[in-house]
């Protein structure tokens, strides 16, 4: 089963998922865990990267709502 969402569902979905995010990188906890020396991932990732992906994405989305809107008239 295909699951089918309007751009403006997946734009939400996205922002939702930044939110999110945003809101675990702001507790003590997740600050504790990242700032360990035990805390390492293969490409020296952090929260704040998926953040910054989410938004650069949401941006390109927007940029072709944009493009694409100017086309279709």
């Amino acid at each position: 089963m295909e699951i089918m969402l309007t751009t403006a569902e997946i734009r939400t979905i996205l922002k939702g998922c930044e939110k999110t995010l945003r809101l675990i990188r702001s507790t003590t906890e997740y600050r504790q865990i990242e700032h360990s020396q035990y805390f390492s991932t293969t490409n020296e990732v952090v929260l704040g990267d998926a953040i910054g992906t989410l938004n650069e994405i949401d941006e390109a989305i927007e940029e072709y709502e944009s493009i694409t809107q100017k086309v279709e008239i």
